[in-house]
């Protein structure tokens, strides 16, 4: 039989006075439940009156009867903090030496009444709680120091529910991957507190967007993928992983719990569909599920019949110890529920079966993640036992493998409209985690109203999580994590300019010297943006089950755009304002397009006469007509769903894998993206929508490294298919190649047989510099054209050592064949350290993806920009006259270039104009892919309710000139 000890405390501080408040309450509880076992068993003695002594004798009560009877007792306890729980004056986090802080002059966004509370004041930071919000007391001020908000925005610590940080630690380096287990798809007994990295780069850079707080979750390769933990982003004194743990479970394990402690929430993460399929298929890891909770219920019916005996005096019928399994407490405790369980699921069919299998064991689930088609069948969600769960989402991350195929932006307002609780988050590194804001701001954008946008990723997940008690919320005894911003928390690049956790000031903003919110002095970054209504488009999603048609109404003859603000073209410089007279600058302005051409521009009286009658009127409500951008850097239009190899062109032959077939005739196997071409693909339709109306392909295989890529191509992504007039813009745009250190995209990949840097190098040097006699196959003649300067050579490269070699490399190249090449850097997130010297060499960069993160090695020295640094790499690398795009890692990310370029734009600090954002995304692009255009006679997109950086437009038409029509939406 265990006996219970005592545990240590988990951090390195004494207890506080009200953490020993808190253990008494709780040792109460646990008395009066042990009192009433101990009652039950003094009526037995008494009713046996003069024999009792014989009774109590017969009996053999063991001498840890008592430990047994509490045991037995804090079985039936919930977890929870105690009701005097926010009446203490110290936290169990507090450091010794941090200061009071007291934020003065703020506008405090509390999270209390569902979220409508705003309070203008200070907010008192002190031992490691909110000691007051609002009206301060001049008792509290002694020894303080002070913050002047300037009535800025104050929210709580922001809080992701779905992280993988510390256990896919940044860069990723097989050392450090500690994602899933591949021993079996039953693993409760696993726990990623034993495998976190508190070296992750990702750590700081997370917290400096605001986010204090996350679910540390295992991967999803598994059906029970083990314990996970919710954790603060601090690195605390003791600097070890266990001390950022919010509320360690006792133990680290709640079977065996010490009475003196009060019970804490555990968290369990589960699995199924596409990603489980290592272990079989749906019936396999449905029945995985099935046996392991009836071996969980088999030990909790044997627990419970065991205390049944014990707290009724019965100790002659127990024969044996305490039942319980070492590998399968955390699934009783499940059943007991004791577990906050996470439920990774996507598809309607394993939405069904999980609800069932809840029902069967009856236990809760308490929220689903990712949930791509949660809401089209909310219905199904309420007959979850226990109640329904909470719905933990991307806000616009689908269609990369087929279980999102359905998902959309739509799904957060939905589900709220169905009374479900959202919870945005990012499943960290799948998207960076820095940005968890990011996601709740485009919900809102989509219609989410904004108290549960903010809720989503405050007050909501630390509901769900059982810690609302000390997270999410400004209220006095709370956690004093907070964060003041620069502007309103749901405009697009509002960024924290300082962050606290546990009321320790975080290495951010203003703490080492970066400045934060420059540029953003107007009233109008106070404010929320104004938001259209999606009823439209929420409607048709529903009623075609996920997939509305994006088809357009294609208009030739004259279109007449009135209300229009600003007409912006393509100049010798960059994106600028309509030069010529009558340029539209007021709200009632018109533009007048024939056939695709804009045939008149100015106020409505200047215009009339060219109104022929029959002709569409379209309503910008003071939007505006700008150029179409470009997309670059993803598989789009190559391969409809990215984790799906049946649905793109497969795998190319790689010289440095294996010899290629003869019948090639070309060593290199060079191929050209034009052949594979996919027209309609739903990421490149709803791109199309979003004011991205051309992009430029590379053959493209995920999770590969080849080394020779091929020639992309340029196509317009609203074609309907590759015969269509203007649907191929550029059959060879640019020679794409890839010099990088082996990547850990798929960790349990072997690397063998990749070649070194030094090998793919010198492979570029013999094919760059090859005599004519030598250019035998089309690869070595597509390189020395681009060796020429005929043909873009583009490389995608992290590393600012390996950019360093191949600047060396295109020197050499220049200098022995008297040309100048056309070379461009994509990836590129190390070039901010040879910003001078790419743009003395006159190379160009591609910025994908555009906001930086030290995903491998070669990425892990990021300029990150504020409130990390006062630079970003793009101002970096425009300061030095280099040419700068922006591109997109994954074909679903093309829809969001306009969200891009308004990041770039907010991060700056005032020194990018949205014309020169405008610029990154279209005209720079053409420069740096050679895409022959036609510059002055592009694409223009008709933005309504504003300009294509702001949350409020949308683009209701695309003008094309040179196809002589104009697509309404």
């Amino acid at each position: 039989m265990n006996t219970n000890m005592s545990r240590k405390t988990f951090l390195s501080q004494p207890l506080s006075e009200a953490r020993i408040t808190t253990r008494r309450h709780m040792s109460r509880q646990l008395l009066s439940l042990l009192a009433l076992s101990l009652i039950s068993f003094t009526c037995v003695f008494y009713w046996n009156g003069s024999s009792g002594n014989a009774w109590l004798h017969s009996q053999n009560m063991p001498l840890d009867a008592q430990e047994i009877l509490m045991r037995c007792a804090a079985l039936k306890m919930r977890p929870g903090p105690p009701s005097n729980f926010l009446e203490r004056t110290v936290s169990d986090r507090f450091e010794e030496g941090t200061p009071a802080t007291l934020i003065r002059n703020a506008t405090i966004w509390t999270g209390e009444k569902n979220g409508s509370e705003v309070i203008y004041g200070d907010i008192l930071l002190d031992k490691g709680i909110v000691k007051a919000v609002g009206q301060v007391p001049r008792t509290f001020l002694h020894d303080v120091r002070t913050v002047d908000a300037g009535g800025a925005w104050v929210t709580p610590g922001l809080v992701d529910f779905h992280s993988h940080i510390g256990i896919y630690s940044l860069p990723a380096l097989h050392a450090t991957f500690n994602l899933n287990s591949y021993n079996g798809p039953i693993l409760p007994w696993l726990r990623t507190i034993d495998a976190f990295d508190t070296h992750d780069d990702s750590i700081q850079l997370v917290m400096a967007g605001g986010v204090t707080s996350m679910q540390v979750l295992p991967g999803s390769a598994n059906a029970i993928g083990g314990q996970a933990f919710m954790l603060k982003l601090r690195k605390t004194a003791e600097r070890s992983a266990i001390s950022m743990v919010i509320e360690p479970p006792q133990d680290v394990n709640g079977s065996h719990l010490n009475p003196s402690d009060p019970p804490r929430w555990r968290y369990l993460k589960q699995a199924v569909g596409e990603n489980v399929d290592l272990y079989g298929n749906r019936m396999d890891i449905m029945w995985a599920y099935r046996q392991a909770y009836k071996k969980a219920s088999q030990i909790k019916t044997a627990q419970d019949a065991y205390c049944t005996k014990a707290e009724a005096g019965l100790w002659n019928t127990i024969d044996s110890s305490f039942p319980e399994s070492f590998q399968y407490e955390a699934l009783v405790d499940v059943l007991r529920g004791l577990v906050k369980v996470s439920q990774h699921v996507y598809e309607t069919v394993d939405i069904d079966a999980i609800v069932r299998l809840s029902n069967e064991f009856q236990f809760h689930i308490d929220s689903i993640h990712h949930a791509a088609e949660a809401w089209l069948v909310p219905d199904i969600l309420k007959r979850m036992w226990g109640g329904p769960p909470a719905i933990a989402l991307f806000s616009d991350y689908y269609r990369y493998k087929h279980e999102s195929y359905r998902g959309s932006v739509h799904a957060p307002r939905i589900l709220a409209d169905h009374n479900f609780t959202v919870l945005l988050k990012t499943d960290h590194p799948a998207l960076n985690g820095r940005y968890l804001l990011y996601e709740a701001q485009q919900a809102y954008h989509y219609g989410l109203p904004l108290e549960l946008a903010l809720a989503s990723v405050t007050t909501a997940p630390a509901a769900v999580a059982g810690l609302s008690h000390r997270l999410g919320a400004l209220r006095p005894g709370m956690d004093a994590d907070v964060v003041l911003w620069d502007s309103h928390p749901l405009r697009l690049g509002a960024t924290p300019v300082a962050v606290w956790i546990d009321g320790i000031a975080q290495p951010v903003g203003a703490e080492i010297g970066v400045l934060v919110g420059k540029g953003k002095e107007e009233p109008e970054w106070r404010e929320p943006p104004s938001v259209r209504d999606w009823k439209r488009e929420r409607r048709e999603a529903l009623e075609w089950d996920g997939l509305p048609p994006l088809g357009v109404d294609r208009v030739s003859g004259v279109v007449v755009f009135t209300n229009v603000s600003t007409v912006l073209l393509r100049g010798g410089e960059g994106i600028e304002h309509m030069p010529r007279p009558g340029t539209v600058d007021q709200a009632n302005g018109v533009v007048i397009v024939h056939d695709g051409k804009i045939t008149c521009t100015g106020l409505v009286n200047a215009c009339n006469s060219l109104v022929p009658n029959g002709a569409r009127h379209v309503d910008l409500e003071g939007g505006v007509l700008a150029p179409a951008f470009i997309s670059f850097g993803s598989n789009l239009g190559l391969q409809e769903i990215q984790y799906e190899p049946t649905t793109g062109d497969g795998s190319p032959f790689d010289p440095f894998a294996g010899d290629v077939p003869g019948v090639l005739g070309d060593p290199g196997g060079i191929v050209q993206a034009v052949d594979a071409l996919e027209f309609q693909t739903r990421n490149a339709l709803i791109a199309y929508r979003a004011g991205v109306t051309v992009a430029t392909s590379a053959p493209h295989v995920f999770f590969t490294e080849t080394t020779i890529a091929g020639l992309s191509a340029t196509f317009r992504t609203g074609a309907p298919h590759a015969l269509a007039e203007s649907a191929i813009i550029q059959r060879i745009s640019a020679l794409h190649c890839t010099i990088r250190h082996p990547q850990v995209l798929i960790p349990q990949k072997v690397h063998a047989g990749v070649p070194s840097v030094s090998t793919r190098i010198a492979v570029l040097r013999r094919l760059l510099l090859a005599e004519a006699d030598d250019r035998a196959g089309e690869t070595a003649q597509r390189f020395a054209k681009a060796a020429d300067g005929a043909l873009p050579l583009v490389i995608n490269v992290g590393s600012a050592d390996v950019m360093a070699a191949l600047l060396a490399l295109k020197e050499e190249v220049e200098q022995k064949r008297g040309t100048r090449m056309r070379l461009v850097f994509s990836g590129a997130a190390e070039a901010h350290l040879l910003a001078k010297e790419i743009g003395r060499a006159g190379v160009g960069v591609i910025l994908t993806p555009s906001r930086p993160f030290p995903e491998g090695w070669d990425d892990r020295r990021i300029l990150p920009g504020p409130p990390v640094s006062n630079d970003t790499a793009l101002v970096r690398l425009l300061d030095n006259n280099v040419v700068v795009g922006i591109g997109i890692t994954d074909a679903a990310l093309a829809a969001h270039t306009r969200f891009d370029l308004a990041w770039a734009v907010a991060e700056s600090n005032g020194r990018v104009s949205p014309e020169k954002a405008l610029g990154l995304a279209t005209i720079n692009l053409e420069r740096l892919l050679g895409i022959d255009l036609a510059l002055r006679d592009g694409d223009m997109v008709a933005w309504a309710g504003g300009g294509p950086l702001d949350m409020q437009s949308s683009v209701v038409g695309v003008v094309s000139s040179s196809q002589g029509w104009v697509d309404l939406l």
